[in-house]
């Protein structure tokens, strides 16, 4: 087939919100979309992702006749299975799963692996599809575990990463303790804090502790790189997360949560007001993009409403796709979901009004 008759690929973004999961498809041209759901509605949506490697979804939810569960749908929500084994401790434990924050693909070469970061944290591994879930009790078991400090939201598991160029390196964020690193498939776990600085010492006295880690990216251009939003400003490693260095200057705030990139490293980010008042600063949403490694930062506004919106954007609620240019997308606690289609040059608002958005993907099916 000649490229002229290539079909198009479908994008599809998947919108958790705390009453249910929403779709929005287009193709790749990101020009017209089509919202469908609510699907699982009633429930709470704290994780979603699509599988790159078949047409399923899986989500993290929640429902106060259930908890906290895994939900898998292979026809694009219509219709769902639960999780034969929920992500659980051993009887017994003193932790409890509160909440599934995350929810990630294994490395290309393993498939049907995937894991779920949760409150109280930990790290759970799925090898069947989704189907069963056992805890990397090499985390759970780690030395420090007895003086790691919940945050004010938890003691959340919130960001989970795969190396894509080694299967057996995975990375993990908890606030607020810090980042892991682990070298083997998640046996065994290592702090990788060095650069960090403890963000409430007069509440957290242990002095390797306090590291309220927000959220953690991989840039998909250089090999070891890595970024993460602070309780405290943004910060890199170039060196798999050994060491952080701070690259904040030229940012209004130190405080945020939503961070994203673009496959060709652009980075993106919302700061917020601060911790009292997670707002965007002074009514006005701004997403700041750095094209050079967070050297410089340039607010991006273009579309966004520049008066009187005060909104915060949450964690998991900002995104990218594979396409270029690149697209980006970031859903706000109103419920409004806006898209860039140009790198982050010009945004709009897609349609619909949704409840409070706490996920956001995008996902390119399979076939």
């Amino acid at each position: 087939m000649s490229a002229a008759h290539t079909p198009a690929r479908k994008l599809v973004l998947l919108i958790g919100t705390v009453k249910g999961l929403f779709l929005h498809e287009a193709d790749e041209t990101r020009a017209q979309w089509t919202l469908t759901g609510p699907r699982l509605g009633g429930w709470e949506v704290f994780s979603v992702c699509g599988d790159p490697r078949a047409d399923r979804i899986l989500v993290g939810a929640g429902h106060y006749s259930t908890g906290p569960t895994v939900r898998m749908s292979r026809d694009r929500g219509t219709t769902w299975e639960a999780a034969e084994k929920d992500p659980r401790f051993a009887e017994g434990a003193t932790a409890e799963v509160k909440h599934l924050w995350q929810i990630v693909p294994g490395h290309p070469s393993q498939p049907g692996t995937w894991y779920a970061g949760v409150d109280d944290a930990a790290l759970f591994v799925s090898r069947d599809d989704g189907r069963t879930w056992n805890e990397l009790q090499g985390l759970t078991r780690h030395p420090t575990r007895p003086r790691w400090t919940p945050g004010f939201g938890g003691l959340c598991l919130h960001s989970v990463l795969v190396d894509p160029t080694n299967a057996r390196r995975l990375w993990v964020g908890i606030s607020s303790v810090g980042v892991f690193r682990s070298d083997d498939g998640g046996e065994t776990w290592h702090l990788r804090n060095e650069g960090l600085h403890n963000v409430a010492p007069e509440f957290i006295t242990d002095p390797d502790m306090g590291r309220c880690v927000h959220k953690l990216v991989l840039d998909p251009q250089r090999a070891g790189v890595l970024y993460l939003q602070y309780h405290g400003g943004v910060f890199m490693s170039a060196n798999a997360g050994d060491t952080w260095t701070r690259i904040s200057q030229g940012l209004p705030h130190d405080f945020g949560f939503p961070m994203a990139i673009t496959p060709r490293g652009d980075l993106f980010i919302v700061p917020l007001l601060s911790d009292n008042n997670r707002v965007v600063p002074d009514g006005a949403l701004k997403v700041w993009r750095s094209r050079d490694q967070g050297r410089t930062w340039r607010a991006m506004t273009a579309g966004l409403p520049q008066r009187d919106h005060f909104v915060g954007v949450l964690r998991d609620a900002m995104t990218a796709d594979p396409f270029s240019p690149g697209g980006v997308y970031l859903g706000t606690t109103a419920g409004e979901l806006y898209q860039s289609a140009d790198d982050g040059e010009t945004w709009t608002r897609l349609p619909g009004q949704f409840p409070r958005i706490t996920s956001v993907r995008a996902w390119v099916p399979a076939g």
